[in-house]
């Protein structure tokens, strides 16, 4: 498929059926001379929009899109899952003894990585010494007694699912999630989402810029008793994107470096093939890992609709960037990365400065919705 360049305030490459999008994507760059983004998207594996446009980014400049980070801990679960090697269904302590501590023998792996395991901190509080190390932080997550009792609740394990999905990782398979991920998953399939970014690869890092709070909004924060203490390492001297210690290291659920169109590669890879190439998940396990297993009221975060897969997000109010069977993750920052197996659109979305208040930026979600829309 030849892909038509792009020439003007928006630069890549678009498949000619997408003219809506690419008006759409030079009308935000037109209407913000700030605003600076990667876009990319497959469809049935075939690559049809691969942009970019700002001040700020170029086509190979690399970002860390925070959270978005976490959909290689899924696609690298699901691969272990589809050779048989885990069982989402077994007890965490199967794999890792230690776990079963302070009562949490009973919780799956299931459990544990849709963020029922109420371990979305460790008592006292993590530091960044044991966050940004392979085994530390999962050691003591492993010897606390959880928040609720696990399966009872649910709520955001916003950084220690990348330390307890490290751990796993590494009591199935003797290898880090690091070098496990990079192995079977980004080097075989030539994906530019890194988890610790080479230092070959340092020069193209463009650091995220702060987003800017409207003087009109004067909302305050919800309350949520479990967020400060989920929270309290971020205090630290480390900041999880900006910090070279941390993107260095690669923290899967948070700090892993790239770009929009490596992420849409990496879906594309697991869901439909690439470059001729069978997918590497089958539909089975991709239905498996993208499957909701929880939905509602999310104990750390105070939202109301919330909803995960295995370690991915579902579609929700907040977050609809696809059908039933969509899954993926965003970012604090604005950054989004998701497939829609019912569609076979793979997309990524990254920016350098995302809109107030976080999360998602809701033009990158309806752009996701739109595409699955317009190619289906």
């Amino acid at each position: 498929m030849t892909l038509s360049a792009l020439t003007g305030v928006l630069q890549g490459r678009a498949d000619d059926r997408l003219a809506e999008v690419v008006a759409r994507l030079e009308g935000f760059l037109s209407s913000d001379p700030d605003l600076s983004f990667q876009v990319a998207a497959f469809h049935d594996g075939a690559p049809v929009l691969d942009a970019w446009g700002g001040p700020h980014l170029g086509e190979h400049s690399v970002t860390v899109p925070y959270s978005v980070t976490k959909n290689t801990i899924g696609l690298s679960v699901g691969l272990l899952v589809e050779r048989g090697d885990l069982d989402l269904d077994e007890r965490v302590s199967h794999y890792w003894p230690e776990f079963a501590a302070k009562g949490k023998g009973a919780v799956t792996v299931r459990q544990l990585l849709s963020h029922q395991a109420g371990l979305p901190q460790a008592t006292p509080s993590l530091s960044w010494e044991e966050l940004l190390d392979h085994h530390a932080g999962a050691e003591r997550l492993a010897a606390s007694w959880p928040f609720w009792h696990p399966g009872s609740a649910f709520g955001y394990h916003a950084i220690t699912i990348g330390n307890l999905g490290d751990e796993l990782v590494y009591r199935v398979t003797g290898r880090t999630l690091h070098e496990f991920y990079e192995q079977e998953i980004r080097a075989p399939h030539d994906v530019d989402f890194f988890l610790g970014l080479p230092a070959s690869e340092e020069g193209r890092l463009v650091d995220l810029l702060p987003m800017i709070r409207p003087v009109s909004d004067t909302t305050e924060p919800a309350f949520s008793a479990l967020g400060p203490v989920v929270f309290a390492s971020m205090a630290g001297d480390v900041d999880l994107a900006l910090s070279p210690r941390s993107w260095r290291y690669g923290h899967p659920a948070g700090s892993g470096t790239g770009t929009a169109r490596g992420l849409a590669r990496l879906f594309a890879a697991a869901v439909t093939g690439i470059d001729a190439n069978p997918a590497f998940l089958s539909a089975d396990t991709v239905s498996q890992i993208g499957q909701q297993q929880i939905r509602g009221y999310d104990e750390v975060l105070h939202q109301h609709d919330r909803a995960h897969a295995i370690v991915f997000q579902k579609p929700s109010q907040q977050l609809a960037f696809g059908g039933p069977r969509a899954f993926g993750h965003d970012g604090a920052m604005g950054a989004l990365a998701c497939v829609d197996p019912d569609t076979g659109l793979s997309f990524a979305w990254t920016i350098v400065r995302g809109p107030w208040p976080g999360g998602a930026d809701p033009r990158a979600v309806a752009l996701a919705r739109d595409l699955g829309r317009i190619l289906s």
